[in-house]
């Protein structure tokens, strides 16, 4: 008895050192910071001692407007720093809008962006529908807001601006860019980015490119994902793809594979809605045949050297009899399994057995590439300031059969 409460006393004490130490850090001074700074409208860029200036001192410049057409930068510094937060909040929320603008980041003076995302689906509203949520990387407390909590360094400069490519104004943009001035740039640094591509029609057979193809040394962080379940399809479940990580050098086969769409996020036997750090599911709306979803490496952080790609297969399913009757109504799919009594049955590239018209499978579950609209935000870092990935998609791609309700 009193080893134990010996041995309880122990733990108590070491969880008190741990959590002492963890909120010492928080008064620990980081020697390679020079100062601290807010970009806003009341002092953008967030020059030293100009805060405030407007109005003599009080409340005179809290927002901006962007015209249709029209870039607002929200940073543009030189010099040695890092971007630790940005809050967005602005008037007009619609999935439109949220699409229509594109929020840009370049570093170190480039002309392309490493970062050029419709606004809404940056902030991890993936189908550019608001949601009340906070995660490890981004927040909105009351679906009002956005925030990114990511880290973002930059060795000669920064800038950061919003882009309205809709048809109206914007008549109120509040923000702040939270970042820091450095004395030195760290070996151990990369550069932030950022790409959304959408396939409004994916090929059966053919895996979603969550990120396409990087090359150099970096760490992918992460993916905000919205999909539109093909109607065609009825009932049937679409999240049965695995997702595939391609690594240094990988070429047809990939290092690191899941098992389904709903256990990349951490959860299993389909997908609801919920949040929480590193995984979650923001719209799981079976009625309107839309879900959006996120999963962040930090805690299992995906490091590559010489390159990268990840996709997503796109894979869904139901039962033998519905799959059936889908394949004589001609739908664009590919049977790949089936799991029944008898066992599990791969038969993808079968053409002797992947058609099950006229087969004697009674019951089970199969598993078949089909055709969905799906968008993607790759977040990721690497050791240039730029990539070789196309630009954003053009507007009308990016609003086509947009969801509003």
């Amino acid at each position: 008895m009193y080893k134990s409460k010996l041995f309880i006393t122990f733990i108590v004490a070491c969880v008190a050192f741990i959590s002492t130490k963890a909120q010492n850090k928080l008064y620990e001074f980081d020697n390679n910071v020079l100062s601290s700074h807010w970009s806003s409208p009341e002092n953008l860029n967030g020059k030293k001692g100009a805060g405030g200036a407007e109005n003599g001192t009080a409340k005179g410049h809290a927002f901006d407007a962007i015209e249709a057409g029209a870039t607002r930068t929200l940073l543009n510094v030189q010099g040695t720093g890092i971007i630790n937060r940005i809050w967005i909040t602005i008037d007009d929320r619609s999935p439109e809008m949220l699409r229509s603008l594109i929020i840009e980041m370049f570093w170190d003076g480039e002309s392309k962006p490493a970062v050029s995302v419709p606004f809404g689906d940056f902030f991890a509203t993936a189908l550019s529908k608001t949601a009340t949520f906070q995660n490890n990387l981004f927040a909105s407390p009351e679906g009002r807001s956005f925030v990114c909590y990511i880290s973002m360094p930059f060795k000669k400069g920064a800038k950061v601006a919003v882009v309205n490519e809709s048809s109206k104004k914007l008549g109120h943009i509040f923000y702040d860019v939270d970042f820091e001035y450095l004395k030195t740039w760290q070996p151990g640094f990369m550069y932030f980015h950022a790409y959304w591509h959408r396939d409004t029609a994916t090929t059966p057979g053919k895996d979603f490119e969550l990120l396409p193809a990087v090359n150099g040394r970096g760490r992918f962080l992460g993916a905000s994902i919205g999909i539109n379940s093909n109607p065609i399809y009825g009932d049937s479940w679409w999240g049965e793809g695995e997702v595939k990580m391609y690594t240094d050098g990988d070429n047809t086969l990939p290092t690191i594979v899941g098992t389904g769409t709903e256990d990349y996020i951490g959860t299993g036997w389909g997908q609801g809605q919920f949040a929480n750090n590193y995984t979650g599911c923001l719209i799981a709306d079976s009625k309107a045949k839309q879900w959006a979803y996120y999963r962040y490496h930090i805690a299992d952080p995906i490091f590559f050297t010489s390159g990268c790609k990840v996709a997503l297969q796109q894979i869904g399913g139901n039962g033998v009899d519905k799959v059936t009757e889908m394949q004589k109504a001609n739908l664009p799919l590919i049977p790949v399994s089936l799991d029944n009594a008898d066992g599990f049955h791969a038969f993808y590239k079968k053409p002797e057995s992947n058609n099950l018209v006229g087969t004697n499978f009674k019951d089970g579950w199969v598993n078949f590439y089909r055709s969905d609209d799906v968008s993607a935000t790759s977040y990721f870092y690497l050791s240039t300031p730029t990539s070789s990935l196309p630009a954003l998609q053009n507007l009308a791609v990016r609003v086509y059969n947009l969801k509003t309700k």
